[in-house]
Order: C-alpha cells, then structure tokens, then sequence
C-alpha cells in the first residue's frame, strides 16, 4: 500500500486541492459531506490515476530519476509493482467514477472523458504529447479540470475565463519547474522535453516570463495587491535563481526536497488567502 502512496504523490497533492479550494472562496465548505468526498477524490484516485499512468510510461526515466522512490516526488516502482498498477488504478476508479457521475450526471461524464483523452494524448507510448517540447506544456490544461469538478460537486459559481488563464499559467509554470528538476535524467533516458530543448536557462527565463505574467495579472486585472505582492516575492527569487545563485547548476536531491516542501508551505498561505479573500472569483 506505501508503493500505492508514493504513487499518488502527496508531496504533489497541494496544487491539487489550491485548485479544488478555488471556486469555494467565502463559502462554508466543510459543513457539505460532498465537499470531503470531492477532496478524498482529487487527493488520492486522481492523483493515483494522473501520476500512475504517468510512472508506467516514464518506468525508465525514472530508474536515472533522483528525486523518486519518496512520499514528495513519487515512486520508483520495480517491474511487478508497475504491472501491477493498471489494475490497482482501474478498481480506484470504478469504484469513485460512477459515484461523482450518479450525483452530477452527464457534465461530469463528460469531464471524465475529457480527462481521459488528455491523459491518452499525453502518455501514449513514444508519441505521447510527454515527449513533445511545447505540446507538452500545453497538455497541463488537463489540471484545469479540478476546477469545474469542484463547482459541480460544491455547488458553486462559474469562474471568470480570464481566471482560467491565470490557472493555465500556473499549470505551465509548475510543469516547467518540475522539467528543469528532470533535465538531467529526461537527457540521459533520451526524453525530449521543453525544457531539454530550451536548456535550464532558457527554461528558468521563461518561467520568469511567466509568472511576471501571473503577477501583472494580479496587479491590473483583479487588483489584488497583497496576492500580487506574494507572487512579486517569488519573482524575485526566481530572478536571483538564475542570476546569482544557483543559475544554471543542477539542484542537489536535498535541495529539490527543500523546494518542495517550502512550495507546499507557500501554497497552503496563498490557498487559505485566496479562499478568505476570493480574489480570483471576481473582476472588479
């Protein structure tokens, strides 16, 4: 069962669940028993289902991998673990998917088979949009499900398009952050990614980029300047990253785990902000 665990990610579950809080900004979410089931869902079988798939197609890359084998960055499984996951999988779902589709019907149908599609496009053996530098950036837009699966099964407001942007931003720049951790076994395994091809400076300059983006979004469009300014803090981090500190050295294994906790902390702040605030819910 830890093999399962370690699957699943739970060092990873936190974008998740910032995703899932999101449309339930102001709301008093915990007094809904459908609110837990959504969040056991989007913890444990979506992320089991996302990543697992994930690690059977990338079974060799992770072999050179440092950061797996743990709780925060994944396992590494042995060849009977992995033959083992399609099945493992498959029961998780048959036994959540036909839950949440009785409750919300053919809306959530439909958000499964999208799902699905991504997932397919992604990590189709060699061709997969994985191995694909740009398509597989865009490809995190399967993570924008969270967020209409959370307002189905909470009950809530849509959320404006220009919101979904700022997501899709977040998604890329988080996809980006993990390529620059992998660019060393991503080469070695012969795995083209965007980052591979950019380089660690190109890719950290882009990743700047983005979240410039993300933060003048914050200042301009949704006039949130305490949110804005926590982005601004970590613009600058990133700024000092590339030009001072670590530039385009590899990060050590201790180093990843470090970033990856101090993520998580970082978003369990903003997460809790957003919710008490519900500043991307609106356009003022």
């Amino acid at each position: 069962m830890s093999f399962f665990l370690k699957v699943s990610r739970p060092g990873l579950w936190f974008p998740t669940i910032w995703l899932y809080m999101l449309p339930l900004g102001g709301t008093a979410f915990w007094e809904s028993w459908l609110f837990w089931a959504g969040l056991f869902y989007i913890c444990f079988p979506l992320n089991f289902l996302i990543y697992g798939w994930n690690d059977i197609v990338d079974s060799e890359t992770d072999k050179l991998n440092p950061r797996k084998d743990s709780f925060l960055f994944g396992a590494r499984g042995s060849q009977e673990q992995l033959t083992k996951l399609p099945l493992a999988i498959g029961i998780v779902q048959v036994f959540c998917c036909p839950f949440f589709i009785l409750m919300e019907g053919l809306w959530m149908l439909g958000l499964f088979a999208v799902l699905a599609i991504i997932l397919i496009a992604y990590n189709y053996p060699k061709r997969g949009l994985r191995s694909m530098p740009g398509l597989d950036l865009a490809a995190q837009f399967g993570y924008l499900l969270v967020v209409p699966f959370s307002i189905m099964v909470n009950d809530v407001n849509q959320l404006p398009y220009i919101t979904y942007f700022y997501l899709f931003l977040f998604a890329i720049q988080s996809q980006l952050i993990g390529e620059v951790m992998d660019i060393e076994p991503d080469k070695a395994a012969g795995r083209n990614t965007t980052a591979t091809v950019l380089g660690i400076r190109n890719t950290k300059i882009l990743i700047i980029a983005i979240v410039a983006l993300e933060a003048a979004l914050l200042f301009c469009i949704y006039q949130d300047f305490i949110f804005g300014a926590m982005l601004g803090i970590g613009l600058v981090w990133l700024i000092l990253d590339l030009t001072l500190i670590y530039k385009t050295k590899q990060y050590t294994l201790a180093q990843m785990q470090l970033f990856g906790w101090g993520s998580n902390a970082i978003a369990l702040v903003s997460m809790v902000y957003v919710w008490w605030s519900g500043c991307l819910l609106t356009i003022p």
